[in-house]
């Protein structure tokens, strides 16, 4: 089986994303321009898809993540040249020529998001192929079904709404929530005490029995880590995410080491070598990398051994498909990230409209289909309305 094309598609949001207007720790809430404010930062592409077709008739489909459309470029320009008429079942050794390859403006970011994408497609390709889900060509299932956590909650104005919608998410049977800070170091004393109003509000409607955790979304730094972490203690956070830049790593490690509350991050580390790094420095308690953007399931894996020798949990960004299948074929990952398929989407739950198949949480626990390969397919109708032409 040989690999005969590639095709990359960038998708835009499908509306504005509502959570990016007000409200909402980000690396950017420093600045006060309206160009730094609402979706303007963030940029017009949710996702780019990527297709590669073999001889045998097997297409396999991979996404970049990071929100971003830089991966289509790389995608077309330099790596199909480098995997055409390849084997779909050499992933090590395509995974060592792309990297190699692009490693002069490669190594992080984008360019790993596009090497991820080519990834997973050959995964899918295989499982295809050998008529099994991707998960059984990772060693198998070490556990039947994996409890998720609700990833929602945003800082809205209506504390009663938030309350509301977290009490949603418990009924419908998860034990676990996570909900996201609005505020930062620039909004001072008083942004402080509305983030403790927010968490004070959802653990008091979901009670001491379910899990809360809370993002920053690299938006503190660590004098105001260190204060927010002191206020929470009473609401019992199961972890406080990525409070810092991802490059921040000494204020991780000072953290860490001193926070009762668990620390977490990752999302934004995208590659096996930085992973090596994160792990050794001891920056969290909790890693999170995701599969679209370190480098598929082939540098996945690796991540993953890394982290369970060190004995660190390792808790995917995100509950597409490719990071299920790591999930449940992993000892040392114990809990599912889980985009609920709401309305107005935030841009994190644009899978849902562009693949069939994905799995629904169930009494907050996710199954795997058993379906081959990644186990999903491309809804061809949705896409057309979502493609981002930037002319």
């Amino acid at each position: 089986m040989k690999i005969i094309d590639v095709k990359s598609t960038n998708l835009r949001f499908s509306r504005t994303p509502e959570t990016l207007k007000k409200n909402l720790c980000t690396p950017t809430s420093k600045f006060r321009d309206p160009l730094s404010t609402g979706q303007n930062w963030f940029g017009p592409v949710a996702l780019t898809i990527v297709e590669v077709f073999t001889d045998e008739g097997i297409t396999g489909v991979g996404t970049a993540g990071g929100f971003t459309s830089v991966p289509a470029e790389v995608v077309d320009t330099y790596l199909k040249p480098i995997i055409l008429g390849e084997s779909p079942f050499n992933t090590e050794l395509m995974q060592d020529k792309m990297f190699r390859s692009t490693v002069r403006f490669g190594r992080r970011g984008a360019v790993m998001a596009a090497i991820s994408a080519v990834d997973l497609a050959c995964w899918d390709i295989m499982g295809k192929a050998l008529g099994q889900p991707v998960y059984n060509l990772l060693g198998g299932k070490t556990k039947e079904r994996v409890r998720a956590y609700a990833s929602r909650c945003y800082a809205m104005d209506d504390l009663d709404a938030l309350a509301e919608e977290a009490k949603g998410y418990v009924a419908q049977g998860f034990t676990a929530l996570k909900q996201r800070f609005g505020f930062s170091p620039a909004d001072g004393i008083a942004g402080m005490k509305r983030n403790v109003e927010l968490i004070k509000t959802v653990r008091e409607a979901v009670g001491d029995g379910i899990e809360l955790a809370a993002d920053a979304y690299m938006g503190w730094d660590f004098a105001y880590a260190t204060e927010m972490e002191r206020h929470l203690r009473p609401y019992n956070l199961s972890w406080i995410e990525e409070p810092f830049m991802p490059d921040d790593l000494d204020s991780y490690t000072r953290l860490t080491a001193l926070s009762p509350t668990r620390i977490s991050m990752g999302e934004h580390e995208t590659s096996l070598y930085g992973y090596k790094h994160l792990i050794d420095s001891k920056v969290a308690h909790i890693l999170q990398p995701d599969c679209n953007r370190v480098g598929g399931i082939t540098a996945m894996k690796k991540i993953c051994a890394l982290a369970e020798a060190a004995h660190i949990p390792i808790f995917p960004h995100s509950n597409e498909a490719h990071n299920l299948h790591i999930i449940v074929s992993q000892s040392n990952c114990p809990l599912i990230e889980y985009f609920p398929d709401v309305e107005p989407d935030t841009g994190n739950e644009i899978f849902w409209k562009v693949f069939d198949g994905e799995p629904v949480a169930v009494d907050g626990h996710i199954t795997p289909t058993g379906k081959p390969g990644l186990g999903i397919e491309l809804n061809r109708e949705r896409i057309a309305e979502l493609i981002y032409d930037h002319v």
